[in-house]
């Protein structure tokens, strides 16, 4: 049995029944059987019903999947209200996409032997998806990986995290009730890590889909079957340029947002930012005001800004490594603890460069604030961690953005804005250590997709 507990004050909210190894042979079975049965396929009109149905459901019990996300993983209501919305979005972006995918022809003719042929491609699902969603956003990544495979056609078995299963159970039951033919949309919840891994490694999984820790991830990828796909999104340990012509009354407000929305618990949360010498002491001591006035508290009130981690070791994690930073030489401004599973957030000013806040993810309500001199160490700086994800510089002359737009190690440079910033059709992908493929909910219908090219000889 998996006991769910809430993550503000650890009492229990749910005991749920987990999968044995039967359980994992009955699921994949049904799933590779609908894969192979082309006459069970769904036609795009049939999915896309589907979909907007499920976006329908989940509007109608938005303040029940809003509640169930902060009970669960501790996200403040306000935030995940907002989650709601996304997930709801996400669902019609899928039906949306799947009205406008198509292939494309192949010229023929260009050459003698390419005469009196006519060729093109067309758009099949990959098979089975193995998903393994993450505890930070339990609804709304689940969509990201259920959505896209309804859309395709590809059967698909989500385990979700073990400390917030309950949103993507509910979503499961949505997709059924929206109309969903048995067997296409299957939760997993198993026993062991063990069969865990060897759900994944089935030879009949064709695409895995993770979001996770980099070790996980990058572990699962080399068990997986040949010819399987996969995208995985890890982490990033996020850097902030703040350039010296920055507008500091614009700034302070979108990067308190980023760097503890969730309490940290993102990403591409804001970690480190580094500030111009000319304003590092204005910034620090108005940004850390700002902070400091953020309320934390209990994730179900509507007040509360940052709740807490989803589990007291995690807690117990971070307020080590700010300590070790301090211990070091880091000035610490803000900080303490409110239960075990909630720390009041810190901002910590000119931690050592090879400290753990400084080089891991610290997934918490964490910044660090670093001085620079000239643009192109802020960026050296900012590219020295294997981590590459989100990034951003905030700055008023057109060059310094272009410069560091372009010389930044990042999948996605925000100017004038956070790190943490995503809408759920944009391409959204670490490099490096952060990931492989590319998410977004078109992007991974792309990811979930086989091409076939049919040529036609005529005359």
């Amino acid at each position: 049995m998996l006991t769910v507990v809430q993550a503000f004050d650890r009492q229990p909210i749910a005991e749920l029944q987990t999968d044995d190894a039967a359980a994992l042979e009955r699921k994949l079975a049904t799933a590779y059987r609908l894969s192979r049965e082309r006459s069970t396929w769904l036609k795009p009109h049939q999915r896309i019903a589907v979909l907007h149905g499920l976006a329908a459901l989940m509007e109608s019990r938005r303040e029940h999947l809003a509640r169930q996300i902060a009970r669960e993983g501790g996200k403040p209501y306000t935030d995940a209200m907002v989650e709601t919305g996304r997930a709801i979005d996400g669902v019609r972006i899928a039906a949306e996409t799947l009205r406008t995918r198509a292939g494309q022809e192949i010229p023929m003719g260009i050459t003698p032997s390419s005469e009196n042929r006519r060729a093109w491609t067309i758009n099949e699902p990959i098979g089975v998806v193995a998903a393994i969603s993450a505890f930070n956003h339990p609804l709304n990544l689940s969509v990201h990986q259920v959505a896209p495979a309804i859309a395709t056609g590809c059967p698909i078995v989500i385990k979700p995290a073990t400390a917030t299963p309950l949103s993507c159970l509910d979503l499961v039951q949505m997709v059924q009730e929206a109309g969903m033919p048995d067997g296409w949309v299957q939760s997993f919840l198993p026993e062991s890590r063990e069969l865990a891994e060897a759900f994944v490694a089935d030879p009949r999984v064709s695409f895995l889909s993770f979001i996770g820790s980099a070790s996980v991830g990058w572990r699962l990828r080399s068990k997986l079957a040949p010819g399987a796909r996969c995208a995985l999104e890890h982490g990033g340990v996020a850097p902030v340029i703040v350039d010296r012509s920055a507008d500091l009354d614009r700034l302070i407000e979108p990067m308190a947002k980023g760097g503890y929305y969730h309490a940290g618990q993102v990403c591409v949360s804001v970690q480190r930012i580094y500030v111009h010498a000319s304003l590092q002491t204005e910034f620090s001591d108005r940004f850390a005001r700002r902070v400091q006035a953020l309320r934390t508290g209990d994730p179900l009130l509507a007040e509360t800004e940052v709740g807490p981690l989803i589990a007291p070791k995690e807690a117990d994690r971070v307020q080590a490594w700010i300590d070790e930073a301090v211990a070091a030489g880091a000035r610490p401004i803000g900080g303490g603890r409110l239960n075990e599973a909630t720390l009041y957030p810190t901002v910590l000013l000119n931690p050592a460069k090879d400290a753990k806040v400084s080089t891991l993810e610290v997934f918490g309500p964490l910044t660090c604030v670093y001085g620079f001199n000239t643009l192109d160490e802020a960026i050296q700086e900012a590219n020295a961690l294997p981590e590459a994800f989100q990034s951003s510089v905030f700055t008023n002359d057109l060059s310094s953005a272009f410069r560091a737009a372009e010389r930044l190690d990042a999948s996605a440079v925000m100017v004038n804005d956070h790190t943490a910033f995503r809408v759920d059709w944009m391409p959204f992908a670490g490099r490096h250590v952060s990931g492989h493929g590319v998410g977004g909910i078109p992007y991974t219908m792309e990811e979930m997709t086989s091409r076939k090219m049919v040529v036609f000889r005529t005359g």
